[in-house]
């Protein structure tokens, strides 16, 4: 290939990536923030309370709870197991862990931003509908909840629903720790992977290359779609641009609409995790819920909606803003941090196992059993440092170390620390 060709190529895709960014930033920003307060003023024990029954209220009360909560499969999993385990019924922890992943404040603003506020709100409807049914279907199935006990372990990552103690900027700070250290934290790579995707497809697919393929319409289509969508990993955020260069191809929106829904909803990590801590029965009823109902209501949206909307999305042109280029180049710098970071702590974890000590004595090391992703890393860093002596905690999720610096005190405190917030120590 031609080598201005190529340039020409990399230059176009730049642009592209720069272009998600500006679309994407401002909205993801507020939703962060938003979410960050939401965690840092939510009354502590409020959801164990609402949740306990097996009835429609306690579905619809997970659901609401679950809709604007910003986490991905991988976190919303072990979230609902922690809500169970406080009490919550079966048929509620189910509502949430179908509901959760397939919007939350951040999902809700970027798709207003990429999509139009009438293709946002009509997710959130969806999701929140097929939570219910969901939900529903479970109580209905097995009415008889069964309460584990209050001091049984449940391995993953925890329940941080919680509000932190404190004062107004006590509150402040935690709810900008747990935006960028729990919540950025856990989607980054996939927030990275979704910008360049939708960068990718926008440069190499035209406008409308799928209306010249009779597959990719209609029920075909969303079929289609609902097979890609349903082993994939992506998180509602991540999802938004890659739907919305999809759309500019041609994609009808009803078909993206199924991949919006179904891809951050069910994954193949997802369905075993659920098929492990709530049985085979909640693990068919979890997927068939997500599957049909995602058809539904994408064959809905294309026969009453889609005359109705017109879909702002990011290949518009238009001038981006002071306000939008400043959000970006802080998503970028953020970005760029908590990636570093992660190199970093694999990189301190590598030397330590080839050297046997490394920088830290042996003392300084714990080996945490049962994190499952980022959202795990930040909660047992923050169940850590909150003890008193510990300066810093960095657990590394590959191997499970974490490496603590300070005056700690006595291990069998940190090992309880560590306990009490819903992991093991080797």
């Amino acid at each position: 290939m031609d080598t201005d060709a190529v340039t020409a190529y990399l230059v176009e895709t730049g642009v592209a990536i720069w272009m998600v960014l500006l679309e994407l930033s401002p909205s993801l920003l507020l939703g962060l923030f938003i979410a960050g307060i939401l965690h840092a003023f939510l009354p502590k024990g409020i959801i164990e309370r609402k949740l306990s029954k097996s009835n429609l209220r306690s579905v619809v009360g997970a659901v609401v709870v679950g809709v604007p909560m910003p986490l991905c499969s991988c976190g919303v999993v072990p979230t609902a197991l922690g809500l169970q385990r406080d009490g919550a019924s079966k048929g509620a922890a189910t509502g949430f862990l179908i509901s959760t992943p397939q919007t939350g404040v951040d999902s809700v603003a970027v798709s207003a931003a990429f999509l139009g506020w009438p293709f946002a709100l009509f997710k959130v409807v969806a999701a929140f509908v097929t939570g219910v049914v969901g939900g529903v279907i479970v109580n209905l199935t097995e009415p008889k909840v069964v309460k584990p006990a209050k001091d049984a372990v449940v391995p993953g990552c925890g329940s941080s629903v919680a509000a932190p103690a404190g004062g107004l900027w006590a509150r402040l700070r935690s709810a900008v720790d747990f935006a960028v250290f729990d919540l950025l934290a856990m989607i980054d790579l996939w927030l990275v992977v979704g910008v360049v995707a939708s960068a990718l497809i926008t440069t190499a697919v035209p406008p409308g290359f799928f209306e010249n393929f009779e597959l990719t319409q209609g029920m075909t289509g969303m079929l289609l779609m609902l097979a890609f969508a349903l082993p994939l990993y992506v998180c509602a955020t991540s999802s938004v641009p890659i739907a919305a260069s999809l759309i500019a191809a041609g994609l009808p929106l009803g078909s993206a609409l199924v991949f919006l829904m179904a891809g951050p909803a069910t994954n193949v990590a997802t369905l075993g995790a659920v098929h492990r801590a709530l049985g085979g029965r909640v693990m068919l009823i979890y997927l068939a819920v997500v599957g049909v109902l995602s058809v539904v209501f994408g064959m809905f949206f294309e026969a009453v909606l889609t005359p109705a909307t017109s879909p702002q999305l990011m290949h518009a042109a238009h001038d981006p803003g002071l306000v939008a280029m400043a959000s970006a180049v802080i998503v970028v710098t953020l970005l760029v941090y908590l990636l570093a970071r992660r190199a970093w702590l694999r990189f301190v974890s590598s030397e330590f196992e080839m050297s046997g000590k490394g920088a830290f004595e042996m003392d300084d090391v714990l080996v945490v059993k049962g994190m499952t992703c980022n959202h795990c890393v930040a909660n047992v860093k923050k169940a850590l440092e909150a003890l008193p002596g510990v300066t810093r905690a960095e657990p590394e999720l590959k191997s499970g170390r974490v490496l603590i610096e300070g005056d700690p005190p006595p291990r069998e405190e940190l090992a309880r620390a560590i306990r009490e917030a819903g992991y093991e120590v080797a």
